[in-house]
């Protein structure tokens, strides 16, 4: 499919629509569609989309700007027709070919009340793009803009529902404003929420990023980590048997052992061999991930930090520690602690730490896990966030399903 995106100003240009702008290219892309940018700033931004540089759709030029402000005074310019004209006859050219045009805020807000109805004539022609009208704001229920509008052409254009437009907005109370202000039913107005790249945002290095991307870790809940070598005194069979208790009840739950088998003991490797044996007795293959089987030798420090930002809790099942270094690396990311109760372990957790004994039955382990997550509000907004406003899922369960309506 040839899309177009369109706005005011794209990046580089610093701007919260300008960033959705870019992700939804850059998404759009991903899925294999043609991605056309046309703004009145900006730049390209990324090898695989196209940008169209159209001055006078820009709400920062000097013509706009000028008609702008006779038009907050009330006043229609004895030119807008004329600046109309200008901008269709810009506009069509990039438009050329384009299958479907998404406008993010410029039919709803009044910044270049030109192009608005320089879009509303497009809509109305033979052959024209099918138009999404993306509203991230809305002019006419925002009480600062107010002052501004005025009844008739062309402000009216922004609390009309044009008939061959889809509408988009970002909430569900812009979803309730606009279908009041257009006096339509809200079912017809569709709700696809900006998202947030978690990648980016927690900083992960790349080799963290394929490897949550292979073992799709942004659907765990929980994501339990238990970030030490594989030995026998690490008890880390334990930690399995816990995590098929706990997945009876939370069934997206998965564990993470970052380690290799300890160097120094040759019965290490047949410890490993054990705990995949009873890996696939539970079921397990999909959900406990063994990084030693993806990544020879050891993770650099920077991926095993992010790990700990990644994971929602920190399981130590050990029998026998020196010291317990993992305690306090969780203790400053803020994620919760589940640990064998031995002596070094205890010092450092004290009060923090929810305590089990390395001999106890997986079940009460799962119990203490689930008891205090599910009674964590930050758990629980941050699973919603990975599952619901991730970009990629954003795409897969709100953007997809709308293009695909005009495949």
């Amino acid at each position: 499919m040839n899309i177009a995106l369109l706005h005011y100003s794209a990046p580089p240009v610093v701007g919260g629509v300008e960033s959705v702008l870019a992700h939804h290219a850059r998404l759009m892309t991903g899925a294999d569609h043609n991605v056309r940018v046309v703004a009145g700033r900006g730049d390209q931004f990324d090898p695989r989309v196209e940008f169209m540089s159209l001055p006078l759709i820009d709400s920062r030029h000097p013509n706009v700007l000028a008609a702008k402000a006779e038009l907050d005074r009330g006043d229609v310019p004895q030119d807008f027709d004329s600046l109309v004209d200008a901008i269709s006859q810009a506009i069509a050219p990039a438009l050329k070919g384009v299958d479907v045009l998404i406008a993010h805020n410029v039919c709803s807000l009044h910044k270049n009340l030109a192009m608005t109805a320089a879009l509303k004539t497009l809509s109305e022609q033979a052959g024209a793009p099918h138009m999404i009208l993306w509203h991230h704001d809305l002019a006419w229920t925002t009480l600062r803009y107010r002052a501004e509008l005025h009844d008739g052409y062309p402000w009216d254009l922004l609390r009309t529902a044009w008939p061959s437009a889809t509408q988009v907005v970002v909430s569900e109370l812009r979803q309730r404003e606009l279908a009041g202000l257009f006096n339509i039913p809200a079912e017809q107005i569709t709700v696809v929420p900006n998202g947030i790249d978690a990648p980016t945002f927690l900083k992960l290095e790349s080799q963290t990023r394929d490897l949550v991307e292979r073992l799709r870790l942004l659907e765990a809940a929980p994501l339990l980590l238990l970030p030490v070598r594989i030995t026998p005194r690490k008890n880390i069979e334990l930690a399995l048997r816990a995590l098929a208790s706990l997945q009876k009840g939370m069934p997206d739950a998965r564990l993470v052992v970052t380690g290799p088998p300890g160097p120094h003991n040759p019965a290490n490797a047949e410890y490993f061999a054990r705990l995949k044996v009873t890996r696939t007795e539970l079921r397990l293959e999909g959900s406990a991930h063994f990084l030693a089987e993806i990544v020879e030798g050891y993770l650099p420090d920077e991926v095993i930090a992010d790990f700990y930002r990644l994971a929602d809790a920190l399981l130590m099942p050990s029998r026998e520690e020196g010291f317990g270094i993992p305690i306090i690396e969780a203790g400053l990311v803020r994620i919760p602690i589940f640990c064998a109760d031995i002596p070094p372990l205890r010092a450092l957790g004290g009060d923090e730490a929810t305590y089990f004994s390395p001999d106890t039955d997986p079940t009460v382990v799962a119990a203490l896990i689930a008891i205090r997550l599910e009674s964590n509000p930050g758990y629980r907004l941050r699973v919603r966030v990975r599952r619901a406003y991730t970009w990629e899922a954003v795409y897969s369960e709100r953007i997809a399903p709308l293009l695909e309506r005009w495949l």
